[in-house]
């Protein structure tokens, strides 16, 4: 049976409060940094190797507010800005930066739709895309909206990227599964990786911080070999975890089998991306486009 699930308030009022970095990032071609010249004695001008081999950029919530993996692989400079420079710039050339990063697919860029209070978004920070009205999210106007207003745009977004409609948690879960099982996490960065190596771990209180980990696919496939798990043949059984490769052999995406083709299972690293259960019919066409293989536990 299918069930609806919530963020708590606390959650929603973390993904207030940690969605809109203080940091203003802004990501431009070659060409584009001439129009800003006159702008740049108050900004760092990051070249685009150096920002995204630099520690401090690869924070797992700059990460996801400002979508990284999304844009597009011919910016050359990215500006870090403190939060008061964009209203430094003449309205056409924040209009103009605005617009690039609309175009370069940055994240922080919301239709104005989902905002339940337009008229209180100030007109300087919306642009239009194929005609529609979208909003450049920047730390300054963020604070200055309503909390409503904020809430029901956050809430919005968070649908966006994955369904608030769950299966029920079966009855057989393992205990340390069933206090994560359709439920949100309030900070960034717990992958589907994370949630897998916790399932199969041993269930101690002292694992539970694993849930949480940003996990990189050498370290899960490590967590695997740990754990005695190897690749079967055999049909699914409880306790197997399934992974899903690309065609280099990298895995896209893990899952762990409770029985009955139920998996506890995880999409993205966001904060709006819940733990779920879900159908092997449904996790299996999500990730059809990859090859998956059944790994299992040896038993001694």
């Amino acid at each position: 049976m299918n069930v609806q699930i919530q963020p708590t308030q606390e959650q929603i009022d973390h993904w207030i409060e940690k969605y809109v970095p203080e940091k203003d990032l802004f990501f431009l071609r070659e060409k584009e940094l001439l129009n800003f010249v006159d702008y740049l004695h108050e900004v760092l001008v990051i070249p685009k190797d150096e920002f995204f081999n630099h520690a401090s950029y690869l924070q797992i919530q700059l990460v996801n507010s400002y979508e990284y993996w999304g844009i597009s692989n011919d910016i050359q400079y990215v500006i870090l800005a403190h939060s008061g420079w964009v209203t430094t710039l003449s309205s056409e050339t924040r209009a103009t930066l605005f617009s690039i990063q609309v175009s370069i697919n940055r994240g922080l860029i919301l239709p104005l739709s989902l905002f339940s209070e337009p008229d209180e978004v100030s007109t300087e920070f919306i642009v239009k895309k194929k005609g529609e009205p979208y909003v450049v999210l920047q730390n300054n106007m963020w604070k200055k909206l309503s909390f409503s207003n904020k809430e029901k745009a956050i809430q919005a977004y968070a649908l966006e990227w994955d369904s608030w409609e769950s299966l029920e948690v079966p009855d057989n879960i393992p205990a340390h599964l069933k206090k994560y099982a359709n439920s949100f996490s309030t900070d960034a960065g717990a992958n589907c990786l994370a949630a897998t190596l916790y399932a199969i771990s041993n269930h101690s209180e002292r694992n539970e911080w694993i849930i949480n980990e940003w996990v990189h696919q050498k370290t899960f496939t490590q967590g695997l070999k740990n754990a005695q798990y190897s690749i079967t043949d055999d049909e699914l059984t409880v306790g197997d975890v399934v992974t899903w490769i690309n065609a280099e052999g990298i895995i896209q995406h893990a899952a762990y089998h409770l029985g009955d083709h139920l998996f506890f299972n995880k999409n993205g690293q966001t904060f709006f991306n819940p733990w779920k259960i879900i159908n092997w019919k449904e996790l299996n066409e999500e990730w059809s486009a990859y090859t998956y293989r059944i790994y299992r536990k040896a038993h001694n």
